[in-house]
């Protein structure tokens, strides 16, 4: 290759590229052009993949919001990008700067686009600069799964991580609305975070987790049980349960509304909304020798009216 052949090349490509964008913006002004209604104001209209491909981010390839950036050449990238590539346009190879692409900022101001949980069932139609938000909250919104024993990053609607908990963390499963479980340790005196166990009970039609785990209160040890709800916190207020541990004439009880899966199994935890046993009650509970975790914990599901 002659010499400087290389640079001539970035050189039209860089061209090509800018060339493409104002041919793809051109289009979409002529497809998209609103309406004028009869009073003379100007209507919004809907999205086309034309106007999303526009409004990707050419480095991680989600959807930008302002600022939004451009090189000299006319390469979008959002602002997050902006500072990962260190100011240089990662198509061209220019230098950044601060130049705003206002007239993508405006185009993406007349746009009303669907929540992304469409095809989870979230029809609504929102403007562009409100739709980040709403997804934030979106009751049909993806689930992390519940399994508190490692930072698991799987999602999904309430079947496919039941089926995955099934599948893939082994989670015993079970029927009904009342619940009988005996947990045992062999050496209750190693009380660590990881300490955990976790039960998935099928009752009303819907799915409850029921979480156990030893942990440091402070400076104090102690177990935990606690209950969440594998949906949004709006139904989770529709059911009430109990949770009851004892022994030797003793016993200690908790009511509450199970929370959400929505809140963190560390939230949940940390909050202390459940029934915390303090070590040396457990012990007690589980025999005179102290040897041995043996705690037994009985509890009950309810639908309120």
């Amino acid at each position: 290759m002659a010499p400087g052949g290389s640079a001539l090349k970035e050189a039209l490509e860089s061209n090509s590229t800018g060339l493409d964008y104002e041919v793809k913006m051109a289009k979409v002004e002529a497809n998209n052009k609103p309406a004028k209604s009869g009073s003379g104001s100007i209507g919004k209209f809907h999205s086309s993949n034309g106007v999303y491909e526009l409004l990707e981010c050419l480095v991680c390839t989600n959807l930008m919001y302002p600022p939004i950036y451009q090189c000299p050449n006319g390469h979008t990238l959002c602002s997050s990008c902006k500072l990962r590539v260190q100011n240089t346009c990662p198509t061209c190879r220019y230098e950044l700067g601060n130049i705003r692409c206002l007239a993508l900022e405006k185009v993406a101001e007349s746009l009303e686009v669907p929540c992304r949980y469409q095809i989870l069932g979230c029809h609504d139609i929102f403007p562009y600069y409100s739709k980040l938000k709403h997804e934030q909250h979106c009751r049909f919104r993806s689930y992390n799964c519940p399994y508190a024993g490692s930072e698991c990053s799987v999602t999904g609607d309430i079947q496919t991580l039941v089926d995955h908990l099934k599948d893939d963390h082994k989670v015993d499963m079970h029927d009904g609305c009342t619940f009988n479980h005996r947990y045992v340790k062999a050496n209750p005196h190693e009380v660590e975070n990881a300490t955990w166990m976790l039960t998935v009970f099928n009752c009303f039609g819907r799915q409850f987790c029921l979480h156990f785990e030893a942990f440091q209160l402070g400076m104090a040890p102690v177990y935990m049980a606690f209950l969440r709800f594998m949906g949004d916190e709006n139904e989770a207020k529709k059911f009430s349960y109990s949770l009851e541990v004892g022994a030797h004439s003793r016993k200690l009880t908790w009511q509450g509304i199970p929370r959400s899966i929505r809140d963190s199994h560390r939230k949940v935890r940390d909050s202390q909304d459940g029934l915390i046993i303090p070590r040396n009650l457990a012990l007690y509970f589980s025999g005179s020798d102290k040897e041995e975790l043996k705690l037994r914990v009985t509890g009950r599901i309810w639908k309120e009216e």
